[in-house]
């Protein structure tokens, strides 16, 4: 009972003692109750990191239960004491990112309110086995959570659903000032302590863990994790008759433009088609919010040119959307009738100043920035006078209708690095068009999730700050986001490694990495493929050792039945006579990059059915 009374129980139990004491032995009793009440009132508060809140009976909402401050405004540090040694986080700097008390943020794909709470109010829980009323059905569990304990922090809970089925979660939080920047919400500049202000990166954390797809949600039991805090929880929601039709992932934040008053025109090209379409704009990485104006779709002529009038997009029912660090946008559904296999135009405008942005850095396509002005609404090209090789702020195009998607997460190869420019010969390309042409299994929407330079298990961009390396966060950090909050993602195709072992990393290490992506996909109802490693002797880092790690991950791959499938791209593009190498005519030249034909081999080498 954990020293409580709770509910009928704790009464029948009470009522039974009072009846065997009887009525003097009861008033000697609730003598010595009164007066030790009364000691305890006179007695000295004890020190605590937060004010007690009693355990409540069933359910209640995660708000009820905070007894814990993690925010102060800079002119009180020390109203807050978030980690227990009296630091805490800066309601100035939370502000400057756009989380202010009461904002709904969407974080992969979840919505999560941070709490409607002023600086020195209790504004989390730690975790200790609370009982949370949630309500919803979808894919997954999103928490708003830090940890305090220098180190990761968690342990398991429970999921209960209104069927009275229940499903176990691990739910673990880095720490709020040491954990992984690669996988933040949200790094904040400064610690507030009663001695005044550190510089320090804080961090916030959005966690997702799988649900039993189909079932009501109605609450949730928490971990018992000493210094695990709570700030939001919710359901993310599964999107019933969305397709992704096109992504791109985030590969770093450089500096750009800056573009003030300017009109961002991409070329984007659609795997699926349908009768809907919503955009999706994502400010990872970012530290502070970005305007988007107006934003309109079209489908493309020629260079900047629409076929017609471009189409205006809203925002949860208004032109534009404020984007804070970190978060992410979408627009509302759109009537618009999207071709399957072609180019659209996606302009928005950007009417405050934009110096550093989210960007998917190799897009080998061209798009266009326009003249100072909106031009979202422009039929022409005349006003874009830029040209632009990147892929600023849109992540994703989906559509209405269709049976789901099929996620590529890759590295150069599949970001389509030597292909042709503006014709779309990457290799996810060229499957989207074969899915299209069959009927034998789901004409799934193709999402590109390959970022050049990428990893498995090491961050080439740190994940926070401006940064010339573009290379992205691993492939480990970046699942949940790239892959796990995909629209209607049912398969997953990891292909990468090669950076890895040509960077260093043990075929051990690779394998390691490959094999909790393939459990941390499976355990979201996804179904995992893996792609085994292009040969690259001739490249300058591909050496002998290099190759031998190489295959060493290919042959784990092949024989140890961790992924749901293979696709054996190592052996539709090497060269027979010299295994090492990739057979010259598939070769781009570089010979660590196919070529066009060589990246059509990959696509015509799948095995649809595995999909």
């Amino acid at each position: 009972m954990r020293g409580r009374l709770r509910g009928w129980a704790g009464f029948r139990w009470f009522a039974g003692f009072r009846g065997r004491l009887g009525f003097q032995g009861y008033g000697a009793l609730v003598a010595v109750v009164v007066l030790a009440a009364l000691c305890a009132a006179l007695a000295p508060a004890p020190t605590t990191r937060a004010t007690a809140v009693p355990r409540a009976v069933g359910p209640v909402p995660l708000e009820r239960l905070f007894d814990n401050t993690a925010v102060s405004d800079d002119a009180r540090p020390d109203a807050a004491d978030f980690d227990g040694s009296g630091a805490s986080l800066s309601a100035q700097d939370l502000a400057a990112a756009g989380w202010t008390p009461g904002r709904t943020l969407t974080v992969r794909g979840a919505h999560l309110t941070w709490p409607r709470r002023q600086p020195g109010e209790p504004d989390n829980v730690r975790a200790d086995g609370q009982d949370v009323g949630v309500a919803g059905r979808g894919d997954a569990l999103a928490f708003l959570v830090a940890g305090t304990g220098s180190d990761t922090v968690g342990g398991p809970g429970t999921v209960s659903y209104a069927d009275g089925s229940r499903s176990a979660y691990l739910l673990t939080a880095p720490d709020w000032r040491t954990g992984p920047l690669g996988t933040k919400a949200v790094a904040l500049p400064h610690v507030n302590t009663p001695d005044g202000q550190l510089a320090g990166k804080a961090r916030l954390y959005v966690v997702t863990v799988p649900l039993t797809q189909g079932r009501e949600v109605v609450s949730v039991r928490l971990p018992r994790a000493d210094d695990l805090h709570v700030f939001a929880v919710s359901v993310r929601a599964t999107r019933p008759g969305w397709s992704g039709s096109w992504a791109a992932a985030t590969s770093g934040l450089p500096a750009v433009g800056p573009w003030a008053d300017r009109t961002v025109r991409l070329v984007v090209h659609t795997s699926v088609g349908g009768p809907r379409v919503r955009l999706r704009f994502d400010n990872t990485f970012a530290a502070t919010p970005v305007r988007i104006g107006r934003a309109t779709v079209a489908v493309r002529s020629s260079g900047a040119q629409a076929r017609g009038t471009p189409v205006r997009l809203s925002f949860r029912g208004a032109a534009g959307a404020d984007i804070p660090a970190g978060a992410q946008a979408f627009s509302d559904p759109l009537f618009f009738a999207v071709p399957a296999d072609a180019d659209l135009l996606v302009s928005f405008h950007l009417p405050q100043a934009v110096s550093a942005a989210p960007v998917h850095r190799l897009a080998v396509q061209r798009s266009y920035v326009s003249e100072a002005g909106d031009h979202t609404a422009d039929r022409g090209s005349t006003a874009y006078t830029t040209v632009l090789t990147s892929w600023p702020l849109l992540t994703g195009v989906d559509v209405g209708g269709g049976p789901g998607s099929v996620v590529l997460l890759g590295d150069s190869i599949t970001d389509g690095d030597q292909s042709t420019m503006d014709t779309n010969r990457r290799w996810p390309n060229v499957l989207a068009t074969r899915l299209l042409a069959q009927d034998v299994i789901p004409r799934y929407g193709v999402l590109n999730q390959g970022i050049s330079a990428n990893r498995v298990v090491s961050d080439r961009y740190p994940g926070d700050g401006i940064s010339t390396d573009s290379g992205g966060v691993s492939a480990l950090n970046r699942f949940d986001r790239d892959v796990l909050a995909q629209t209607s993602v049912r398969t997953a195709v990891v292909f990468q490694g090669v950076n890895d072992v040509r960077w260093g990393a043990t075929a051990d290490q690779v394998i390691a990495g490959l094999r909790e992506l393939a459990g941390r996909g499976r355990a979201h109802g996804l179904r995992m493929l893996a792609a085994t490693i292009l040969p690259c002797r001739g490249e300058a880092r591909c050496t002998a050792a290099v190759d031998v790690e190489r295959v060493a991950v290919n042959s784990w791959i092949r024989e140890a039945g961790v992924f749901d499938g293979v696709l054996d791209f190592d052996e539709a593009v090497r060269d027979p006579a010299q295994p090492a190498r990739i057979l010259p005519a598939y070769d781009s030249g570089d010979h660590l990059h196919p070529g066009d034909a060589g990246l059509a081999a990959l696509a015509e080498s799948v095995d649809l059915s595995l999909l």
